[in-house]
């Protein structure tokens, strides 16, 4: 069996340092859409090195290595295509603000393995600590098709966060550039499903599909601009599940709702992320920022 559920729990962490700079950091926030317009005093706290914040969701590439999904085919236990797996889903918390330029030490390991029958459901965690402490933890869902069936655990069902009924706080429209993915993948993701045609056919995609985590990141600069009062200070934790694919040159509709949780001002933006131009078909669910 090309997944071996008791190995992979086996294998050991492993350990990587990874350094970034605010080089990275601007790069990273071209990448999901950052300074349009260009002189933008808002545009610039994510593109002027002398100004510059850190969005948190940059804690997905910092150090610039391989994702969280291509680190997990390398895990003991694990000998899959790349073309079989797609990115479920991503959750991130945070222990302490981002900061411009950073060395610390990532820690991964697999921490479970499902079966759900047609597919297998691998969960890699990262810690990332510096001298100082933790500085934030990420976790991958990861689904491989095609590799389930073996008797394994199930696992818990996915937890659901189904967009409010009432009319949402604030709507947002972000266009993603035909050549977004192309930037993007500068960050470190490299995967040929995001540049390739040939590749992308290959995984049964009519042409080259945006990253998920570009997604992701565009989603949350969306959030902490229109809600957050453009402090990413703010986030304390932000998790998704990915639904469906983006594809370059279509439009994001990011539907965003408060909510508080009635512990010091502590609070939660609701978010359903869905495609403009194909009648508003899912691409984020189950997607929620908590921050102070």
């Amino acid at each position: 069996m090309p997944i071996d559920a008791e190995k992979a729990l086996a294998a050991p962490p492993r350990s990587a340092g990874i350094t970034w700079t605010p080089e990275d950091v601007q790069l990273y926030h071209l990448g999901v859409g950052a300074g349009v317009p260009a002189t933008d005093p808002h545009e610039l706290r994510y593109t002027l090195e002398s100004r510059l914040h850190v969005l948190p969701a940059f804690a997905t590439v910092a150090g610039g290595g391989p994702p969280g999904v291509i680190r997990a085919l390398s895990t003991p236990g694990i000998d899959v295509g790349l073309a079989q797996v797609l990115h479920g889903g991503q959750h991130l918390v945070l222990h302490r603000t981002v900061p411009a330029a950073g060395e610390a030490v990532a820690t991964s390991r697999i921490t479970a393995v499902y079966d759900k029958g047609g597919a297998a459901v691998l969960v890699l965690r990262t810690d990332v600590a510096d001298p100082d402490g933790p500085l934030w933890t990420d976790e991958a869902r990861i689904f491989v098709r095609g590799e389930g069936g073996w008797g394994g655990e199930r696992g818990p069902s996915a937890t659901r966060h189904d967009p409010p009924e009432d009319a949402p706080d604030r709507v947002v429209e972000r266009p993603v550039r035909e050549d977004q993915a192309l930037l993007y993948r500068l960050s470190g993701d490299m995967n040929p499903l995001h540049a390739d045609p040939g590749f992308a056919a290959s995984a049964g995609f009519e042409r080259p599909v945006l990253h998920g985590l570009c997604t992701y990141g565009m989603t949350l600069k969306a959030v902490v601009d229109t809600l957050l009062g453009g402090d990413v200070t703010r986030v304390r934790a932000y998790g998704t599940s990915f639904a469906g694919v983006v594809f370059p040159g279509e439009t994001l509709r990011i539907r965003m709702w408060r909510r508080r949780d009635g512990r010091g001002g502590h609070g939660r933006v609701q978010v359903s992320v869905t495609a403009v131009e194909r009648d508003d078909a899912p691409v984020l669910a189950d997607t929620v920022v908590a921050h102070v």
